[in-house]
């Protein structure tokens, strides 16, 4: 796996908008925290640009992200959110520039299928926050700060304490590729060329707005299509903005393990990624270790 140099002062950011419009203000009020690292940051030219949903059409979205990779001066690639719209992009993608000039792709969420692109290309990439979040917490939240030193020094050590869901926890520890991200756009894309799935990797999954029988099918979509049987560990982050259904078999969170019920492999509830302010950098495609104990979760990244 390519994975990015570090940042240094000076060194040019640009922010991109693959997927859904965005507001101007809040892209500022990014920009103004990436410059508070010591970045030179602009703003791609469609990045605040509005077609529907959509922060341009696929022709103007395209032409920034492609435009950012093929940069040999850009060392980061910050997406301004997510939303939906990356997928019409990634057939058109050329990822010459990225593997000869390897740079920092930030985001999350929709993000997730141009993380998974660039893993298939052998490009590590950080799911992590994004503009929105960049904004409203600034420079001083736990999450961008993780994010700076992640981008400027590399390794990740978190160790999490006991969770809302972590009574399902188990326990043990594995080592692998780190895959994965938002549950839906992660299986809108497998099948595909861009969804690799690494032999012993580590799969982390996160929703929001998804209703409980669409995650438990989108659970056994990954179980049928052969996932489980090739991990070594599952992270389970926060699925938001949904309500339990009493028609279920069971609650949500149960139902995930439930879908992994006959494998052996450890599984973590509640680890800090999702749609919500604790949204801990990862990087995607790296060498992970995970330890899942009764009383805490060890994940490091070198």
């Amino acid at each position: 796996m390519i994975r990015p140099p570090l940042l240094k002062p000076l060194d040019k950011a640009i922010i991109v908008s693959p997927a859904g419009k965005i507001d101007k203000d809040i892209v500022d009020k990014a920009a103004s925290v990436l410059c508070e690292w010591g970045l030179k940051v602009e703003v791609g030219e469609n990045a605040l640009c509005s077609v529907g949903c959509f922060s341009g059409s696929v022709e103007q979205r395209l032409f920034d992200l492609q435009k950012a990779m093929d940069d040999a001066e850009v060392k980061l690639i910050f997406c301004s959110r997510g939303g939906y719209g990356m997928v019409h992009l990634l057939d058109r993608l050329n990822f010459e520039g990225m593997i000869q000039n390897p740079k920092w792709v930030v985001g999350y969420s929709d993000i997730t299928a141009l993380h998974s692109a660039l893993q298939s290309n052998g490009i590590i990439s950080i799911h992590g926050p994004m503009a929105k979040h960049f904004a409203e917490e600034g420079a001083s939240d736990k999450a961008v700060r993780y994010t700076k030193t992640v981008l400027t020094e590399g390794s990740i050590d978190y160790e999490i304490s006991e969770t809302e869901h972590s009574a399902l926890n188990r326990e043990g520890k594995a080592f692998g590729k780190l895959f994965g991200g938002n549950l839906s756009v992660f299986c809108g894309i497998l099948g595909s060329k861009y969804a690799v799935i690494p032999g012993d990797g580590i799969l982390v999954i996160e929703d929001i707005g998804e209703e409980p029988y669409r995650v438990d099918r989108m659970m056994y979509q990954l179980k049928l299509a052969g996932v489980f049987d090739r991990i070594k560990g599952l992270i389970v982050g926060h699925f938001t903005d949904y309500v339990e259904d009493k028609q279920m078999y069971m609650p949500l969170y149960e139902s995930i393990l439930a879908a992994v019920s006959t494998y052996a492999f450890p599984v973590c509830f509640g680890f800090p990624v999702g749609h919500i302010q604790e949204n801990y950098p990862l990087l995607m495609g790296a060498e992970t270790t995970l330890t899942v104990t009764k009383e805490r979760v060890f994940f490091t990244q070198e």
